[in-house]
């Protein structure tokens, strides 16, 4: 499988994704670690007790970028798995790929650095519109055979 180009630019792409998903996992821990607010209370016994089993607005935003990154990426991994299979031109297929990823990258670092609005709402938008786009070739080619 690894020698299908459009394959290959797709595992690339996903891998980067699930890292950087990672690294806001990471980043989430630190921020508790650094704001002492833990979501469970043997956490926060061992950092230093109860009064640390408590939210933080830093961690809530962290958690919220995290979460969102769940609800946005795994469903490209399975469109563009799919779309692989669709046996779309590599240049376009990259560009989908491409886009979607820089389009993730500047919503969490817009996300958990809180810059100005609507940069966050428009890097969303313009990571749905290759997701979107895999989805409409999926049905077509499923509808066109």
């Amino acid at each position: 499988m690894l020698d299908n180009p459009v394959f290959a630019s797709f595992i690339l792409y996903g891998s980067l994704l699930i890292l950087k998903m990672y690294i806001v996992a990471i980043i989430t821990g630190q921020v508790r670690l650094h704001k002492k607010a833990f979501a469970n209370p043997e956490d926060a016994l061992r950092h230093g007790g109860l009064q640390f089993h408590r939210e933080d607005p830093y961690v809530e935003r962290c958690r919220r970028s995290h979460h969102n990154d769940m609800e946005n990426i795994f469903p490209f991994l399975f469109l563009g798995a799919i779309y692989c299979m669709t046996k779309p031109d590599l240049f376009v297929a990259q560009i989908h790929f491409l886009v979607f990823f820089l389009g993730r990258v500047v919503h969490s670092v817009a996300y958990l650095c809180a810059l100005r609005a609507p940069t966050r709402s428009l890097a969303y938008t313009i990571a749905q519109l290759p997701c979107f786009s895999m989805l409409l070739q999926i049905l077509w080619t499923l509808f066109s055979h």
